[in-house]
């Protein structure tokens, strides 16, 4: 008998559940049942050609109408192009080398072909895609009921097709004993729900619509209950776990009255949140969103002087060594070098020599530093703290659940922490509507703040994009700066991760007419500098295999105005702070995400002059990527960018360490769309552990609830 926990190599056989564990993380038969479909189809349905996005991995219910071999241009082999139809539109399936495919895909047939829709020469092609025909001899009296079954589709890869997965999930469901009720009786009879297994069979094998729907309505909100029953537990559990208070005091006191400037109310109000939560003998978990230039930093500040006033220590966790020692110059010019120099203030990075490393080390591990501030390198197991007090993350979603846990344990006791950013990250946002944090939100700019116009420019359009030169040019004569930032340093430089994540974009073997080169920074510098328009004009670059010396330097002269126009990576996405600067030019948008891109901007328009920015595109019409893009350009506000964020890329691990939506913990709900099912869910699951704190009387629930924190544990330890 299989069992929830057991592998799936008792059932698939070692060389299938390695493919399923490699491509789709399908471990045990737990994993396997909760992959549930992503949608459901019929024999008898065709899939509309024309709502299929370009970019997007499919699956498509179609008709062959015919099939034609050709040769390659310029290369030998062959092309077969077999051409498919939903009666309307039509849509080409391409082959390289396997010409005898077309003894199996025949005009007439019908069938599901799976693979990523690309656009060639203005039409819509699947290269190289995976497909299973459908039977053509059936008895006639089960042709009707064959023809309108669902047929699930499953989330799947190019390596484990949706029906190599619904096979193995029909060989299990045969073979599984009935599976047990986890919720509550009263809960499960009060919302109308079906039993827990009739709805995971009905998931994967309906026989109508409305069973698969019935089905997923349940599922959805027993996912609902479950992940709100295990936040309330954490933190019921957090609220008993003890810290030390830290109360404010004459170090505070005297900064506010030194403070050349007036607070905004919501620094003040979220500063006296921040307070109450630090003298409490509990941990305080808090986040803190604003948009950039709101002040975070100086709220933060102010947390860390309430901290001092007890001795103890605070670290500043920065995503890298430019927006640390951007934190450093910003904290120091905030509390004066006298009060600084009191306070110790230490940067601590990666990249220091051995000399000044040594000498933060020692004055950390003597609480002579009440103030740190650092990149990764305050994790280090060398780092030790005398008291540490308060762990601020800046840029948070740059940080995973492990690496702040980390520097959480640093503390003899648990240290109150606060993580700020500026633009939600999926995950963030989820965590927020699943309330497992206490949030702080600043609203209000500071005075003199100006608005960002945000354009998109696409680069095969050569006028706008030598106009985009203009501009700068034309600030330039305004006495302005510039950034122009490019995804990668240089030819050399390899696809990045989160690239690979966003890349939505034609990149099979037939395809000849490609996207223009990715711009690089070296190559971009060496470009500028040859155009007319910006002739005369200072041009440098900045990117992060340049040395700490070396960024400090070009920094500190585009600062002091000595440098016109800087090309960059994306180490300027964060922190860097040139009131001077107004326009800002991104080449490659689409190979950055939603937060990125917001963030990016960001940079520019920081003083008293309105800020510009150009973001330069080769993303095809109808992609995912110009969405992205378009989506950033309509809008200023940081929230609702986050929302759009959360619905293109999904919530992210909400119980563990993942950040971004491929790898998405929930399996049925979204955030946005199911906030007020997830809210219900809370307030049932309040009144049983209300009722039941410890779960005696619900143990099936109990083990649900176990079982889903030793998952997110383990991802925690994967990660």
């Amino acid at each position: 008998m299989l069992l929830p926990n057991d592998s799936l190599t008792a059932l698939l056989g070692d060389r299938t559940a390695k493919a399923f564990a490699k491509h789709l993380g399908l471990r045990t038969v737990s994993d396997l049942l909760q992959h549930v479909p992503r949608r459901y189809s019929s024999r008898g349905e065709l899939t509309p050609i024309a709502e299929i996005p370009i970019g997007e991995a499919v699956t498509v219910v179609a008709d062959v109408v015919d099939v034609r071999e050709r040769y390659m241009r310029g290369k030998s082999g062959n092309i077969l192009e077999v051409r498919i139809t939903d009666g309307e539109g039509f849509l080409s399936a391409t082959f390289f080398n396997q010409v005898w495919r077309a003894k199996e895909l025949k005009p007439g047939s019908r069938g599901l072909f799976a693979g990523k829709i690309s656009s060639y020469q203005g039409k819509l092609q699947l290269s190289h895609p995976d497909y299973e025909l459908f039977a053509e001899d059936i008895d006639e009296a089960d042709a009707k009921r064959w023809a309108e079954l669902p047929i699930p589709i499953y989330p799947a890869s190019s390596k484990v097709t949706t029906w190599m997965i619904g096979r193995a999930i029909g060989v299990l469901l045969d073979v599984l004993p009935p599976i047990a009720e986890e919720l509550p009786a009263e809960v499960v009879e009060s919302n109308g729900l079906l039993s827990l297994d009739e709805a995971i069979r009905f998931i994967h094998r309906p026989d109508n619509d409305h069973q698969w729907q019935t089905a997923r309505d349940t599922l959805r909100f027993h996912e609902a209950f479950l992940l709100q029953s295990t936040l309330l537990k954490r933190r019921s559990e957090n609220a008993t776990i003890t810290t030390t208070p830290r109360v404010a005091g004459e170090l505070l006191a005297g900064f506010d009255a030194k403070l050349p400037f007036k607070l905004t109310a919501g620094q003040v109000s979220i500063g006296n949140e921040l307070l109450e939560d630090l003298g409490q003998d509990h941990p305080m978990h808090r986040m803190l969103q604003g948009e950039v230039g709101s002040g975070k930093t100086l709220v933060a500040v102010r947390a860390m002087l309430a901290v001092a006033q007890s001795g103890g220590q605070s670290a500043m966790l920065a995503p890298t060594e430019v927006l640390a020692a951007q934190h450093m110059r910003s904290i120091r010019n905030t509390l004066g070098d006298e009060l600084a120099d009191q306070l110790g203030l230490t940067l601590l990075t990666g990249q220091l020599g051995t000399a000044l490393h040594k000498r933060a080390l020692l004055q950390i591990v003597s609480g002579k530093a009440q103030i740190v501030v650092g990149t990764h390198a305050l994790i280090s197991s060398k780092v030790e703290f005398f008291d540490l007090g308060l762990v601020v993350i800046d840029e948070q979603h740059r940080f995973g659940v492990e690496q702040r846990e980390a520097l959480r344990l640093k503390g003899k006791k648990p240290p109150h922490v606060l993580t700020m950013t500026a633009t939600p990250i999926p995950r963030t946002l989820a965590v927020s509507v699943f309330g497992d944090l206490d949030i702080s939100t600043l609203t209000e700019l500071p005075a003199g703040r100006q608005p960002i116009s945000t354009y998109v420019v696409q680069q095969s359009q050569a006028a706008l994009v030598a106009r985009t030169w203009a501009r700068i040019a034309e600030e330039f004569a305004n006495g302005r700066q510039a950034f122009v930032v490019c995804s990668r340093i240089d030819e050399s430089e390899t696809v990045s991760e989160e690239e690979v994540a966003l890349e939505t974009e034609n990149d099979e073997l037939e395809i000849t007419e490609k996207r223009p080169p990715l711009a690089t920074v070296v190559g971009m510098t060496a470009a500028l500098r040859e155009v007319e328009a910006l002739k005369g004009l200072r041009i440098e670059m900045l990117h992060g295999r340049m040395t700490s010396e070396e960024k400090d330097d070009v920094m500190n002269r585009f600062a002091g105005r000595e440098i016109d126009v800087l090309i960059s990576t994306t180490v300027i996405e964060v922190g860097v702070d040139v009131p001077n600067a107004t326009v800002m030019a991104v080449i490659d948008a689409d190979r950055f995400g939603i937060s990125q891109l917001h963030q990016l901007r960001g940079r520019v328009g920081r003083g008293g002059n309105a800020g510009l920015c150009l973001l330069l595109t080769a993303a095809e019409p109808g992609s995912v990527a110009l969405e992205r893009v378009n989506a950033v350009a309509s809008t200023l506000d940081g929230f609702k960018l986050s929302e759009i964020d959360l619905e293109l890329r999904r919530e992210g691990d909400v119980l563990g360490a993942n950040q971004s939506g491929g790898r998405s913990s929930l399996k049925l709900l979204r955030v946005i769309r199911d906030a007020e099912l997830i809210q219900e869910a809370r307030k049932q699951a309040e009144q049983i552990l209300l009722a039941d704190p410890t779960l005696e009387k619900n143990p099936q629930l109990a083990a649900a609830l176990a079982q889903l924190e030793e998952s997110a544990q383990d991802n925690l330890s994967k990660n």
